[in-house]
C-alpha cells in the first residue's frame, strides 16, 4: 500500500481470526476504502479551483486608466455590467454606479467598479445626460436636465432588478451622480427600490462653484449664463447651482425618505461642490463623512475622490459591513483636484 495514502484511511475494525480466511476481510475492506479515498482527493482538487474561478479578479485602475477610458472606453470598465452576475446572500443588492458631470462611466469607475466586483458585488453602471451637442461623441455626460437623467436611471434600475432577480439596489454616485439619485428616490418611486445611497462630494443643495454662482447673481449676469446653458442643452449645470429652482423643489420636503440608508463622503479641499458641507444630508439613517477627519493629510479634491484610497475603503464599508466606527487606512491618496 502507498504510504502517502495511509494517513487518510479510516481505522478499520479488528476482525476475528479465521483459520480458513486469514485477513481476507481486511484486504477486501482496504480495497474498497482506497478507491474512495482517491476519488475524494480528486474531487477536492477539481472542485476547489472551480469555485475560486466562479468570479474572476478584475484589475483595479488608477488615474491614468481613468483618462484612457474617458477617450477609448466611455461605456465599459472591468467588473461592471456583467449581466450574468448573480447576487449572493452576502451581497444581495446589486450596486448601480452613477457618474458625475462631464465624464462617463468608463472614466469615473476605473477603481470603484472592479474593487466592488472583487468584493463580491454585482456591479452595474450607465451613462446619462448625453443630449447636449457638447457631449463629445458620448464621452461627456451629465449635461442635460437632472430630472430627465433620473428617468434614465429609473429605467436602468428596473433592468438591473429584472435581470438579477434582486428586490433592491444600492447606489454609488459621484458629484451630480450623488445628487441626482435623490430625485429618482423622492420623485420617481425609487425609495422602494434603493436600500443604500452612497454619495461622493454630491451637489446636494446646489453648489456655489467656489463662489462664482453667487458672484454672477450679485453682478446680474447669472441669468445670461443660464440662458446660454439652456441654448446648449446644459440644463444639468443650471440645475446644480445653489438656489436653482430644481434644488429648491428637490429638497423642499426634506433631505431624505424613510427606508433608505444614506452615506455622504466629502473632502474639505473641494472646489467644485462648494461649500463641501452643503452636500451633507439631514435625516434618519444618514452618515456624513469628511475624509480629512479620518486622514488629516489627505489632499484629495472633488475629482480625486474617484481613486482616493480612504474614500474607496469607506465605500467598501458603506456597501458592505457598514460599520459605524469604521476608520480607513491613511494611504494611497487621490489627486488634489
Amino acid at each position: 500500500m502507498n504510504r502517502a495514502l495511509a494517513p487518510s484511511l479510516p481505522s478499520l475494525p479488528s476482525l476475528p481470526r479465521c483459520p480458513h480466511r486469514p485477513r481476507r476481510r481486511l484486504r477486501r475492506a482496504a480495497a474498497a476504502v482506497v478507491p474512495l479515498a482517491l476519488t475524494a482527493t480528486a474531487l477536492t482538487a477539481v472542485t476547489a479551483p472551480a469555485r475560486a474561478a466562479e468570479r474572476p479578479r478584475y484589475p483595479v485602475g488608477g488615474v491614468a486608466d481613468g483618462v484612457a477610458h474617458f477617450f477609448a472606453s466611455p461605456n465599459a470598465v472591468a467588473g461592471v455590467n456583467d449581466w450574468d452576475c448573480e447576487p449572493t446572500a452576502a451581497h444581495p443588492n446589486p450596486v448601480v454606479l452613477v457618474h458625475g458631470t462631464g465624464v462617463n462611466l468608463g472614466a469615473n469607475w476605473v477603481r470603484m467598479g472592479p474593487t466592488l466586483a472583487n468584493e463580491g458585488h454585482c456591479v452595474f453602471a450607465f451613462n446619462y445626460g448625453m443630449g447636449s451637442p457638447l457631449n463629445s461623441g458620448g464621452r461627456v455626460g451629465g449635461l442635460t436636465g437632472v430630472a430627465g437623467s433620473a428617468r434614465t436611471m429609473s429605467a436602468f434600475v428596473d433592468k438591473v432588478l429584472a435581470r438579477t432577480g434582486a428586490k433592491k439596489v444600492n447606489v454609488l454616485g459621484h458629484s451630480q451622480g450623488g445628487m441626482m439619485p435623490n430625485h429618482y428616490i423622492k420623485r420617481l418611486g425609487g425609495a422602494e427600490k434603493v436600500d443604500r445611497l452612497v454619495a461622493l462630494a454630491p451637489t446636494n443643495h446646489g453648489t456655489t462653484l467656489s463662489g462664482l454662482v453667487r458672484l454672477g447673481r450679485a453682478l446680474g449676469v447669472l441669468g445670461l449664463v443660464n440662458g446660454a446653458f439652456d441654448h446648449l442643452n446644459l440644463q444639468g449645470l443650471k440645475d446644480q447651482e445653489e438656489g436653482s429652482d430644481f434644488q429648491k423643489a428637490l429638497f423642499a420636503d426634506g433631505d431624505t425618505v424613510p427606508g433608505v440608508r444614506y452615506t455622504v463622503i466629502a473632502t474639505r479641499n473641494d472646489t467644485v461642490s462648494t461649500p463641501y458641507s452643503q452636500g451633507f444630508l439631514k435625516g434618519d439613517h444618514v452618515r456624513n463623512i469628511v475624509v480629512q477627519e479620518q486622514c488629516p493629510k489627505d489632499p484629495v479634491g472633488h475629482v480625486g475622490l474617484f481613486t482616493d484610497g480612504p474614500t474607496t475603503q469607506n465605500v467598501v464599508n458603506a456597501l458592505g459591513a457598514d460599520e459605524p466606527d469604521f476608520r480607513p487606512r491613511c494611504e494611497d491618496y487621490g489627486l488634489p483636484l
